[in-house]
């Protein structure tokens, strides 16, 4: 199987199940829907067999794909995995489907075209698995660009209060953030001998203030899309205002394109500068944890609530990334996909409290666990998961982060940990303001907040609690993937202390 394309074939397969939803007919919205949520499955099937295939002893890159594009210029089609990009790819896989089937009703509510609905979130498939298979820095950019625009429509068209402010804040800063990131692969293509490969450009010598320019251009782009603060004003907007499922995948799996990209083209690409530059943003990313989470704790919007806990969470990422330890860094990978599984998990659940009630208020709920008891308990769990509660996925990412950078910057760590005291707050708050404590008459009166969880809404929850539940007890299958990549990361930055084993750390800890 490893010869298999699987790249290219999972990069253009939902590009095509989009075309055939769109053009199906609207007063046909069923077939549609149905349509989209199979080729989301095929997709599915396909990365599992990728991840069976994937040799964790093999090459640090798999499933090499080259072919001409526009050769005057150097540029390819090139695409390439390693465990980082893998994981990253199983998510996508992972999370599509499910938000298909959450967001069921979503396009229907909203009084538009059902089926441009589903081929949009087909078409952000399509651009997600390019953004994160491409290793042609150039065809990375033309990806990290494209996934803008399904995006903007699912927030634009389909979204809720103030969605076009949103949308066009959401399209405008991640434009900037692309000019920036223009202006650094132009450079790096006349510096390193006009080829945009990535491993040949990981072997060009740099003069140091080139390299620092060059890489303040790509983080910059990757700062504004993680995001980091004070970049980050655009998703407590965009996050607010978009549909559900689209949030659930903007937070899940599109702002860890920033992360991500940090990893794989800010660090390996330009090591000198990524030292240089490493305690500011170290800075950003402990302000960030402390500044989000002060904001959450005062927000009175459901979904404006769970972008800021992201911006926090985002924070952590950072400090496992510029800790530069292997420890932290297999840390924040696995940061990445336990947050895409937490909080998409919390973004959904929301959402379904959100479309029962009719309004993302705090405000307006109130001991609604009397009348939807199971749905409750489900955002009950989504919050511990999303606080690192033991033996949940994100305790075991953001315990590593956190001893791995404390081996070698205390005051960041110390720091940073108290972000979980004040996760702690708005988690808990939110759950005790929404279905905790005396029951608001007003919700008695509501038609939708007599229903609790269907089977189809059952069906999206429990794949991600299962995941969430048995990655915190037993990561090591993603942990084992992860720490090759990580350690050659490492290795690329002068940095080559040994990869973790999360047994062996829990162990040290508790002596």
């Amino acid at each position: 199987m490893s010869n298999f394309p699987f790249l290219s074939v999972l990069t253009v397969a939902p590009l095509v199940g989009a075309l055939v939803v769109a053009l199906l007919p609207r007063r046909r919205p069923d077939l549609a829907k149905q349509v989209a949520f199979g080729w989301s499955l095929l997709v599915l099937v396909l990365s599992v067999l990728m991840w069976i295939a994937f040799q964790v002893d093999g090459d640090r890159f798999q499933f090499r794909e080259s072919y001409p594009w526009i050769p005057n210029w150097g540029v390819h089609f090139t695409f390439a995995a390693d465990g980082i990009a893998l994981v990253m790819l199983m998510l996508i896989a992972v999370l599509v489907p499910l938000v298909i089937l959450a967001s069921w009703h979503d396009a229907e509510s909203s009084k538009r075209s059902v089926p441009t609905y589903f081929a949009l979130l087909l078409v952000l498939e399509c651009t997600m698995i390019g953004v994160f298979a491409a290793a042609d820095v150039f065809l990375f950019y033309v990806f990290f660009e494209v996934m803008l625009v399904p995006m903007y429509f699912l927030i634009g068209s389909y979204g809720g209060h103030q969605r076009q402010y949103a949308a066009v804040k959401f399209f405008l800063y991640s434009l900037v953030g692309g000019l920036f990131m223009l202006a650094a692969v132009i450079g790096l293509w006349v510096v390193g001998g006009k080829t945009f490969d990535w491993q040949a450009l990981s072997q060009v010598d740099i003069s140091t203030g080139t390299e620092r320019w060059l890489f303040l251009g790509f983080f910059v782009a990757f700062a504004i899309k993680a995001p980091f603060f004070p970049f980050h004003t655009w998703l407590p907007d965009a996050g607010g205002a978009a549909p559900a499922g689209a949030a659930a995948l903007l937070v899940g799996v599109l702002d860890k394109v920033g992360t991500f990209g940090i990893l794989r083209y800010c660090l390996p690409l330009f090591p000198d500068a990524a030292k240089w530059f490493a305690p500011w943003a170290l800075a950003l990313a402990v302000i960030g944890i402390i500044y989000a989470a002060l904001l959450a704790v005062g927000q009175n919007d459901l979904k404006r609530l769970v972008s800021y806990t992201s911006i926090a969470h985002f924070g952590f990422i950072g400090v496992g990334i510029f800790a530069f330890t292997t420890q932290a860094g297999t840390g924040a990978v696995l940061y990445m996909v336990n947050h895409g599984l937490a909080t998409g998990l919390l973004f959904l659940v929301v959402g379904m409290l959100i479309a029962r009630r009719g309004s993302a208020l705090i405000s307006d709920f109130g001991g609604a666990g009397k009348l939807v008891p199971v749905l409750a308990g489900v955002l009950f769990f989504a919050g511990l998961a999303s606080l690192a509660l033991p033996g949940t996925a994100p305790f075991v990412s953001e315990f590593l982060v956190l001893v791995g950078s404390f081996t070698v910057n205390k005051p960041v760590a110390v720091i940073a940990t108290l972000g979980i005291i004040l996760a702690a707050a708005y988690v808990l708050w939110m759950v005790q303001r929404t279905t905790q404590g005396t029951l608001n008459p007003a919700l008695t009166e509501i038609d939708g907040m007599r229903r609790d969880l269907n089977l189809r809404e059952k069906v999206v929850i429990a794949p991600l609690i299962a995941l969430i539940v048995v990655l915190g007890f037993y990561p090591k299958p993603v942990t084992d993937v992860i720490n090759p990549a990580v350690q050659a990361t490492m290795d690329d930055i002068g940095k080559t202390d040994p990869a973790p084993s999360v047994v062996t750390t829990v162990q040290e800890a508790g002596r």
